[in-house]
């Protein structure tokens, strides 16, 4: 039959006495339709089932990931948690678990060409110390390795992130969390922790030298408007310039002042359209290029006018982060985690939380305090 389609023949002449097969029952040449119908079906079903599998797979090994990365992010923590409570009495001894801790960070940011940063949970507001310098350390990391750094010079760099706010121990809390305007005096007040710093430094034996640079001058600018030398661009050691763009962003997701606190995709545009005389210019790039253009962290609205929460960001998929899905069918502790890179859909807008309906924001919790770590995504 095929044979005669091919040809072209648009009729033939059949004699069914010269053939020595007999027609097929009307019942069981519509079973045989029906039997082929169903194969397609089967078919068509086995492969969405597989697909389907394929995604709840894949879902199921991200979630891994982000519990395995909170449980080392919290682990760091602890960490950097008893480095600053032996610094005062046993500095050496600070240090020393310091440095061990960024080994063990480097070890595993520089063990991966393909890493992807997450956002953790940052559950204490009485922790901002430990918060803030491990954050600044790991976004730090991240610039340094993009500029291509080695790992002996991410280690110098992360361990001066750690400690470039040392010297805020002898600050009183009540000008370091204030949460209204300073007045000049106490402004001036806490301008002193450069200098606190590094005196402290001085006193621990086999404190780095680079790292007392970034704790007396991470607050230099530039076009010498910072303190407390008013150092100028060329001026300013180069961990401390990586370490200042770390620093301010941080700074600006976090300020005390909480009508003055920005949400990380409105922090990266002002310091890209407000800062760049401030800081250098390739770092500020390197940073908004891994952070994406929504980093974690953002609220955002998406094409098919979903909400979401922006959890993880690949640098090799800057525009395709992975979004916590506003579901109220799904519960909040199961709601669906989309790879936007796997789906026809976009992100339109970043959202301010504060503009969410209550129970959106519940249910998407988006994090007070913004706080980053990373995987290598093997």
């Amino acid at each position: 039959m095929e044979m005669i389609r091919h040809l072209g023949v648009k009729w033939v002449f059949l004699n069914v006495n010269q053939s020595d097969t007999q027609p097929l029952p009307a019942n069981q040449q519509n079973l045989s339709e029906s039997e082929q119908q169903s194969e397609k079906l089967d078919g068509e079903t086995k492969k969405l089932w597989d697909e389907k599998q394929k995604r709840i797979e894949k879902l199921s090994s991200y979630r891994r990931r982000v519990i395995q990365c909170e449980k080392e992010f919290e682990r760091s923590l602890a960490r950097m948690r008893s480095v600053m409570t032996k610094i005062r009495n046993r500095p050496t001894d600070a240090v020393d678990e310091a440095k061990q801790l960024i080994d063990d960070i480097v070890e595993k940011l520089m063990s991966d060409d393909n890493v992807t940063l997450h956002l953790m949970n940052g559950k204490s507001e009485f922790e901002d110390i430990y918060f803030h310098s491990l954050n600044v350390s790991v976004i730090a990391m991240m610039i340094g390795r993009a500029k291509g750094f080695s790992a002996a010079q991410l280690k110098e760099l992360s361990f001066a992130a750690l400690f470039h706010d040392i010297g805020k121990i002898k600050i009183p809390s009540a000008i370091v969390r204030k949460q209204t305007p300073l007045t000049d005096p106490e402004f001036n007040y806490l301008k002193l922790h450069t200098k606190y710093g590094l005196d402290l430094a001085n006193t621990v034996d086999g404190f780095p030298d680079s790292a007392k640079k970034v704790i007396a001058q991470h607050h230099e600018l530039n076009d010498g408007s910072g303190y407390p030398d008013g150092l100028k661009e060329n001026e300013i050691d180069e961990l401390t310039q990586v370490i200042a763009v770390a620093n301010a962003f941080d700074n600006l997701c976090h300020h005390n002042i909480p009508a003055e606190q920005k949400i990380p995709y409105t922090a990266l545009s002002h310091l890209y359209k407000n800062c760049k005389h401030l800081y250098s210019a390739e770092n500020l790039n390197i940073l908004i290029k891994f952070m994406g253009v929504f980093p974690p962290g953002t609220v955002v609205q998406l094409s098919n006018n979903m909400v979401g929460l922006v959890i993880s960001v690949n640098a090799a998929h800057l525009l395709y982060p992975n979004v916590l899905m506003y579901d109220p069918a799904v519960p909040r502790t199961q709601a669906p985690i989309i790879d936007l890179a796997d789906k026809d859909i976009k992100i339109v807008s970043a959202i301010h939380p504060n503009k969410l309906p209550d129970k959106v924001r519940e249910y998407l919790n988006p994090r007070s305090r913004i706080s980053y770590f990373f995987d290598s995504d093997d």
